[in-house]
């Protein structure tokens, strides 16, 4: 794992001739937009995480990680040169700093690790991506913060993974919105490198020889369409992590007014199966979810299911998320033949006289797993989040986050683990 600050591939790579090129052409044009619709913001993170595992399946023995780290989050986005075909730029720079951790309490994620099993005292990186818009279309190359079904992106940690290649969205259609892209590598959550995209199936890696099967194509293209007073969606996507996976997903959403109650219900499809030179073997997987929830005043809801069928897990990039219902902080609930249910019920104090604070309590069960060790896999999970954001004063916009989880199974590791997280996010212009 790489710890010193490293420029992305987005930089010293073919992009960067590229961005070089138009940049100081853009920069001519700031009264026309190029700068006049820029934006900058500076995001301060600070984070704790400890999770203590009990019951514990593999061969890593550590019963407990704990870290303490701090970390921050530049966005620049320009505006577009005038013309039919605009020129802008985005850059991101992250930097993530250790504030407490020791051999034998990393590994949390939040930061790279060392050979010696130590975590880095800091890590950073610099990404830029080109973008081109014509009318309601855009091209942008080079570092990415994709959000997709099919690669759905995971701020789940100190600082966000990132993507770099191609990608293009295309809104020319009222309530049409086509997407398709390329990516090539990644940087994940916890190092400033970046490498090629490896693949999980379920929440287990797919290793050979010790090391993360992957590939340097993940190609992805998808069309959804909003109508009915955007109250109803549909998708429609396919990706493929060539030579390990493709797969095909398939959404409906919607939102119903009745009297003082707001329905929503959401269903998604996912059909996996191995791709080209099948470098991580055959998979057989199809998934299938649906959330259902009512919300009325500050109360809302939430019913879901999520149940895999096939010989295999559902296959995902590596250290991703997926919009399934029950992919929860800690368990995932996607192991092959799992059939799992959730419950949850979130409460917005606003409608108390307390404008942002959020709270929400959820339970997921899991059982019919095919753990291949001749007895059914079991799992459960209970999640509290709280919530608050500082509404007035010299504090006004810190975010305060707690989450408390208990995840417990028959067949992986059971965890207790604690978060606790404050957001700031300045405004620089």
């Amino acid at each position: 794992m790489k710890q010193s600050t490293v420029v992305s591939r987005a930089l010293r790579g073919p992009c960067f001739p590229l961005v070089a090129l138009v940049l100081p052409q853009t920069l001519l044009a700031a009264e026309s937009g190029f700068l006049a619709d820029s934006s900058a913001t500076l995001q301060a993170r600070n984070y704790y995480f400890s999770r203590d595992y009990s019951g514990i399946v593999g061969r890593n023995p550590q019963s407990r990680t704990e870290e303490w780290a701090q970390g921050f989050i530049l966005n620049f986005k320009s505006g577009y040169t005038p013309g039919d075909v605009g020129f802008g730029v985005d850059a991101l720079g992250l930097l993530g700093l250790k504030l407490d951790s020791s051999r034998d309490r990393a590994n949390s994620g939040l930061l790279p690790v060392h050979s010696d099993g130590r975590a880095a005292d800091e890590y950073s990186r610099m990404g830029a991506a080109l973008k081109v818009k014509v009318s309601r279309t855009e091209l942008k190359i080079g570092e990415q913060q994709v959000t997709v079904p099919v690669l759905y992106f995971g701020d789940i940690r100190l600082l966000p993974p990132t993507y770099q290649g191609a990608s293009i969205v295309s809104s020319e259609i009222a309530g049409l919105t086509l997407q398709a892209g390329q990516m090539r590598s990644t940087s994940l959550r916890n190092e400033s490198g970046d490498e090629e995209l490896g693949a999980m199936v379920g929440f287990v890696p797919r290793l050979r020889d010790g090391k993360l099967v992957t590939s340097d194509r993940f190609n992805y293209a998808g069309a959804d369409y909003a109508f009915n007073a955007n109250r109803t969606s549909v998708g429609v996507w396919y990706s493929q992590l060539k030579d390990l996976y493709h797969q095909r997903y398939f959404s409906l959403k919607h939102s119903e007014p009745l009297g003082d109650w707001v329905l929503g219900g959401t269903l998604g499809y996912f059909d996996s199966a191995e791709d080209g030179e099948q470098s991580i073997g055959k998979l057989d997987n199809r998934a299938a979810f649906g959330m259902l929830s009512a919300r009325h005043g500050g109360h809302t809801f939430y019913l879901g299911y999520q149940a895999m069928f096939g010989k295999d897990g559902l296959p995902r990039v590596f250290a991703n998320v997926t919009p399934m219902s029950n992919n929860l902080p800690t368990y995932v609930f996607d192991s092959a033949d799992e059939r799992s249910w959730q419950a949850r019920y979130d409460y917005d104090f606003a409608a108390q006289g307390i404008p942002g604070l959020v709270a929400g309590v959820r339970y997921v069960k899991g059982d019919n797993v095919d753990t291949g060790r001749g007895f059914e896999g079991k799992d459960w999970e209970r999640d509290l989040d709280i919530s608050y954001v500082v509404q007035g004063g010299p504090l006004k916009g810190l975010g305060v986050q707690v989450r408390n989880a208990i995840a417990r199974s028959n067949y992986v590791t059971d965890v207790d683990e604690n978060r606790l997280i404050f957001n700031y996010t300045w405004k620089l212009f």
